[in-house]
């Protein structure tokens, strides 16, 4: 029966694989697929891999922008150009997609007259050599909006599309040369400048938007050209510098400041600027994992959590409507005798007032009248004889009795006053107690809150795409994304890593991490917000800090006590065992 039960299973396999005659041919098979085929598929995958970094880059391009930077402290525009266009994304012999024409030859030298600041002298191969060349120059015409051949316009997008990704890999370059130079701290390791940073991140910007450095944010939005620009910024009314200063204004003035515009355009303008991000930036600096979060001591780990808000501009112009209508709004008209007397008898209030302070100084200043001599009074008494003195017994007896009253009422006051001090002593000692237990469960909420954070972060992979930017000379769809940190303005230093935000739909929070100063004191630093894709967006908040010395290392717990006595029991006990052996063997010894 168990025999009946068992199931057995089988491959069915081709009868000519089966087959003795074609065994040779299936062994010749097995063995290109797996000894050949296999191990070349592999080779060419981890060969085309190692050449690039995680982020698709290719490591000889991170080793080019490395040595460049290194030598270059202080990179302005040009030079960030010049070794931007050096990557070996570009060059046909490592890129596949990167090509060359023999007509360049004859066009880009064409473009370099035209454009005029490419220096060509210098000797400094790879950014000398004929692609970088190449991408420099289509570089320089799309930041100066020019007109290119159509042979030289697939080779420029081509190029504009690997900015932003090669772009980002100079500012990790940049950040992990200046942290580099921090921790070992020698004068022969030159660290790049803050302003290189600065820089880099802003050619992300100009790139995107087709705009050489010391444009005007407005030429970011259509039908607005050089002729029409020096309308806006020259106006004698209204004084518009940024996006910003245009977004305050009330409809009526905006309209009458882009007057020169059509109604069509105008519309088009005002929905280009609705659509453009406005970011509100809580900042709140605290230690976790610490009892008292609040205090930042010498040495600890300052934990700045920021949270970024997205808005549009059109939530701005809303909210301006709303406010100009409340201000437009007439308030319900009350009579005018009304007012009148209200004021009136407000004033009268106040003349009697002041009138009434005067009297009494006055009065105060008056002289009291001086009392009458003793011997007058004594023989005023003597002439009343008996009944005057019947009348003073009975004004005595009054007078004790009302003592006695005024000390039982004295007396009753203080029992209730000490009760009250009493009440009033429990009350401020359970005041403290409330506070302290509110303060540790706030703290404690604060570190769940965190740790979800986190494990939201490491379980949850968020999409990159944001929301679309507007560029009217880049070749794709770009995301928008944010550049977030802190940098010490005073002395030019770079405090915390760059975070690269790039899933900010609504709100993101963000936490940025940093060692607190050796010293104790008041230090002030700087939270900027950067953007990758638009011009005039950035944001700079203050960050103050307060640094206290740490606190001293504590020589006696509550815990180390429990433990030392646990120890001396112990003790106790191998004691006791010990004298109870050793008394063992005596008796031993005697039988």
């Amino acid at each position: 029966r168990s025999s009946d039960l068992a199931t057995s299973f089988g491959i069915a396999l081709p009868a000519w694989i089966v087959d003795q005659k074609n065994s040779m041919l299936v062994l010749l098979v097995y063995g290109l697929a797996f000894m050949v085929i296999l191990p070349v598929v592999v080779g060419s995958w981890w060969y085309k891999s190692i050449r690039y970094s995680g982020d698709q880059i290719l490591i000889r391009t991170t080793q080019i922008y490395t040595y460049f930077v290194y030598k270059t402290r202080n990179m302005d525009m040009k030079r960030l150009i010049m070794v931007l266009s050096g990557a070996s994304e570009f060059d046909p012999q490592y890129n596949k997609d990167a090509t060359s024409r023999p007509t360049d030859n004859i066009q880009i030298p064409q473009l370099i007259r035209e454009i005029g600041s490419i220096n060509l002298k210098k000797n400094e191969p790879p950014l000398t050599c004929p692609y970088s060349l190449k991408a420099r120059v289509l570089l320089l015409a799309h930041l100066s909006r020019m007109k290119i051949p159509e042979t030289l316009e697939e080779d420029q997008q081509f190029i504009l599309k690997k900015c932003p990704a090669l772009l980002q890999e100079m500012v990790n370059v940049i950040c992990q040369l200046m942290f580099m130079a921090r921790s070992r701290e020698e004068r022969e390791f030159r660290a790049p400048s803050l302003g290189s940073l600065e820089n880099c991140m802003k050619l992300c910007q100009i790139t995107v938007q087709g705009l050489q450095q010391f444009k005007s944010p407005f030429l970011q939005l259509p039908h607005i050209e050089e002729d029409n620009l020096r309308r806006i910024s020259n106006h004698k009314k209204y004084k518009v510098k940024s996006i910003q200063d245009l977004v305050s204004l009330k409809e009526s003035d905006r309209r009458n400041l882009l007057h020169f515009l059509e109604d069509e355009k105008y519309e088009e303008i005002m929905a280009v600027l609705g659509s453009f991000p406005h970011i509100i930036m809580e900042i709140k600096p605290q230690v976790l994992d610490d009892e008292d979060s609040n205090n930042i001591t010498v040495g600890s780990l300052v934990t700045v959590l920021i949270t970024l808000t997205r808005q549009t501009m059109a939530d701005v112009f809303e909210k301006e409507q709303s406010t100009c209508a409340a201000e437009d709004q007439t308030p319900e008209e009350v009579p005018g005798d009304v007012s009148k007397i209200k004021s009136k008898s407000w004033q009268q209030k106040s003349k009697a007032a002041k009138k009434t302070s005067k009297s009494k100084k006055k009065k105060l200043l008056k002289k009291k009248p001086a009392p009458p001599p003793l011997q007058k009074q004594q023989k005023t008494k003597q002439a009343n004889g008996v009944a005057g003195n019947e009348i003073t017994v009975k004004e005595e007896e009054d007078e004790l009795s009302d003592k006695a009253s005024d000390s039982d009422e004295e007396d009753t006051n203080r029992d209730s006053q000490s009760d009250k001090e009493d009440g009033s002593d429990k009350d401020s000692d359970r005041e403290p107690d409330e506070k302290h237990n509110k303060d540790d469960e706030a703290e404690w909420q604060e570190l769940q809150q965190s740790i979800q954070r986190k494990e939201r972060a490491l379980l949850e992979t968020k999409s990159k795409i944001t929301h679309p930017v507007y560029s009217l000379y880049f070749p794709e769809e770009k995301q928008e994304w944010w550049w977030i940190y802190i940098a010490d303005r005073k002395d030019q230093t770079l405090i915390s890593m760059p975070f690269h935000v790039c899933t900010l739909k609504e709100e993101e929070e963000v936490e940025l991490k940093f060692p607190a100063p050796s010293k104790p004191g008041n230090y002030q630093y700087t939270v900027f917000l950067r953007s990758d894709s638009y011009l005039g967006l950035d944001q700079i908040k203050p960050l103050k800090l307060e640094v206290h010395e740490a606190k001293p290392v504590p020589e006696n717990h509550p815990q180390w006590e429990t433990a030392i006595e646990g120890d001396e029991d112990q003790e106790d006990s191998e004691g006791f065992e010990e004298s109870y052996e050793e008394e063992e063997e005596e008796e031993d010894d005697e039988d």
